[in-house]
């Protein structure tokens, strides 16, 4: 029987003797010697078209934003506009050399200086610095203003707070820092406890760090009395900002008591999330944690000529090599200028009410861990298919096969059997019912036919791996395979 192929074969396709273009004389001349393979790699051997049809079927394979619903929790991996990409590969930004002086950077600072004179005002805090490099970097970076302020004061304290639905790169990163950690737990509406905190903050306390929304997709309203609690314990606030895309143009959160918050450029602002990276974290500062930023700083002269300024004497010391992840830097302020204050609360406002449609949409199909109105992200706990033998990751295998990215799954941990769900405001009504039409057949199939979801994907090129294998014997290379018979 012969089989039909459904996507490039490459070794199918690879003859002995089957090759592209040879490259000129003296194109491998600036190769250094040791870098070249004395021996051709074993591969199959294709031509010019074999090879564009194999990494074209390989990208076929790959999941994006681009191809589908990606309605990844924590994470709002939204649209990022073609247009900022174009921006950010013009030469005067992509071609700059990282130790270029200052005289042949100016364009670069002057957006650097802008752009964080933009992010002062979303969040209402008084400086910020561009040099982290994601999110958890820019958590260790505030835990280091933490301490370099205390130690300024006079002080050591020993410990930060964190709450029982914190990400966790918090605790992560105050240890990093040299902190221990204590857990302030959740009330029953999933919000701090305060009581709680009150209790177990003291004059050794460092400070707080909390998500708000928080990880359950909930505002936390207390939270000046939360700030205030800290602060009259000595304490500093930190504010996980990964969920700051619930806020733009409607909260500030310098307003809300916070010193120190971090912003996931790659979230919010529409800069590209995934495959690793590059990221930006700016963290934004209270005035009396400026003198501690990293250095340098962007400053601007008299004459209205932009520098970089390393004599700060306070400084927590420098974070990044160069001036950050400048390209991610460009394709933020392109966002941010391309809206401006009455886009960006549209885009918060937007995913707040797709969230909440879609939460209005499942309920009764799985439970909600907190059924009321959330901000950009909620939680379904799907411990009832327990009773089927089922899982929540045995529901994001399924969802697979209707064309849709899993949503986060297994967090928060203070939810069972969690599945977090967020709707960036980049995805239209029909995308958003296409997902809980999907969710409610395989609430159905559950019900009915548990094994279609328990063997769940069916559709993909890979099906379901055995995944403590693959976590203790991954497979990283390719191996050619043995020849078959084309009539087996």
């Amino acid at each position: 029987m012969s089989r039909a192929l459904t996507i490039y074969d490459h070794q199918s396709a690879g003859r002995p003797g089957r090759r592209g273009p040879e490259p000129p004389a003296g194109a491998l001349a600036d190769i250094p010697a040791h870098l070249l393979r004395p021996e051709p790699p074993q591969l199959p051997e294709v031509d010019e078209l074999g090879v564009v049809r194999h990494y074209t079927a390989l990208s076929h394979r790959t999941y994006s934003i681009t191809r589908g619903f990606y309605p990844l929790g924590s994470c709002t991996m939204k649209y990022n506009p073609a247009i900022n990409e174009m921006v950010a590969a013009l030469p005067g930004f992509s071609g700059l050399h990282p130790d270029a002086p200052a005289e042949y950077s100016q364009g670069t600072l002057e957006l650097m200086w802008h752009l964080e004179r933009a992010l002062c005002a979303i969040t209402g805090l008084y400086r910020v610095t561009l040099q982290p490099a994601a999110g958890a970097h820019g958590e260790f970076c505030g835990m280091l203003l933490f301490r370099a302020w205390h130690r300024a004061q006079g002080r050591n304290p020993t410990y930060v707070v964190v709450p029982d639905s914190a990400h966790g790169t918090n605790p992560a990163s105050a240890a990093l820092a040299g902190y221990q950690v204590k857990v302030v737990r959740s009330g029953p509406d999933g919000l701090v406890d305060g009581n709680h905190l009150a209790e177990i903050v003291d004059a050794d306390c460092a400070g707080l760090m909390l998500t708000n929304p928080n990880t359950l997709g909930l505002f936390e309203r207390d939270i000046r009395r939360i700030a205030n609690i800290v602060h009259d314990a000595g304490g500093l606030v930190y504010m996980d900002g990964a969920n700051l895309n619930a806020l733009l143009g409607i909260a500030r959160s310098g307003d809300m008591g916070v010193d120190v918050l971090h912003m996931n450029l790659h979230k919010t602002f529409a800069t590209p999330h995934g495959g690793g990276g590059p990221g930006a974290g700016p963290v934004a500062v209270a005035e009396r944690l400026a003198p501690f930023l990293p250095r340098p700083t962007v400053e601007r002269d008299a004459d209205g000529g932009f520098y970089l300024d390393y004599d700060r004497p306070h400084s927590i010391g420098r974070l990044h090599a160069a001036h950050g992840n400048v390209g991610v830097l460009v394709r933020a302020y392109c966002y941010i200028v391309a809206l401006g204050g009455n886009g960006l609360c549209r885009v918060s406002r937007t995913a707040v009410l797709s969230a909440n449609y879609l939460r209005a949409r499942l309920r009764g199909v799985f439970p909600i861990a907190h059924d009321r109105p959330c901000m950009h992200e909620f939680v379904l706990s799907l411990r009832n298919l327990r009773e089927q033998g089922l899982h929540a990751w045995d529901v994001c295998k399924r969802l697979m096969d209707f064309g849709v990215h899993p949503p986060t799954v297994g967090f928060p941990i203070n939810v069972p059997e969690s599945l977090m769900i967020e709707t960036p405001e980049t995805e239209p009504p029909e995308m958003l019912d296409r997902f809980a039409d999907a969710l409610i057949q395989i609430a159905r199939e559950a019900r009915d036919t548990p094994d279609m979801v328990s063997s769940a994907p069916h559709t993909t090129v890979i099906g379901r791996l055995d995944e403590a294998r693959a976590v203790r014997q991954p497979d990283l290379c390719w191996k050619p395979r043995p020849q078959q018979n084309p009539e087996d």
